[in-house]
């Protein structure tokens, strides 16, 4: 049962993420803000639906849980806390680009150009692994890397006149 809570918890959280990134694309947008790389959007949606879906399918019977994997999933949540509030208003599940901001320095950011993707990288290998699931974890952390590096290079050619301000 315990093993459901968690999933249904990281499913919870997933979609309250997305809402937030869907009102913060609308203001950005409203902003001037400007889309790039839509195209590979819909495909992170599906990988991460997929991953969680893939996860409950494939659980052992019994379900086992790995403890110590589960504090390190908490720990890369309060470094997704942290990277999410780093970026307020910024913060989107998509490549929103407004060409006259600064890009934001100030937590995460002040260490790492990309932290958010390495959080997602860890989460990806890490939660199938809390189960057991050792298979899931090196499939869909290969996925996620194919997307992943479509996706940073579109948001880095997005982001490079910025880098500037």
């Amino acid at each position: 049962m315990t093993v459901y809570i968690i999933l249904a918890l990281v499913a919870a959280q997933r979609l309250g993420e997305l809402i937030l990134a869907q009102r913060n694309t609308r203001a950005l947008l409203a902003r001037g803000g400007q889309e790039v790389g839509s195209s590979h959007y819909p495909l992170f949606v599906l990988l991460h639906a997929l991953w969680l879906v893939t996860i409950a399918a494939l659980l052992p019977k019994p379900p086992v849980i790995f403890w110590p994997l589960l504090g390190v999933y908490l720990v890369l949540q309060i470094l997704r806390i942290w990277t999410v509030s780093s970026l307020g208003a910024y913060w989107t599940t998509r490549i929103i680009t407004m060409p006259q901001a600064p890009l934001v320095r100030r937590g995460p950011y002040r260490f790492v150009r990309h932290p958010n993707y390495l959080i997602v990288i860890g989460e990806i290998a890490v939660l199938p692994l809390v189960f057991g699931e050792v298979a899931v974890a090196i499939v869909f952390s290969i996925l996620n890397a194919a997307l992943l590096t479509w996706r940073i290079r579109a948001e880095n050619a997005a982001l490079a006149p910025r880098r500037a301000l």
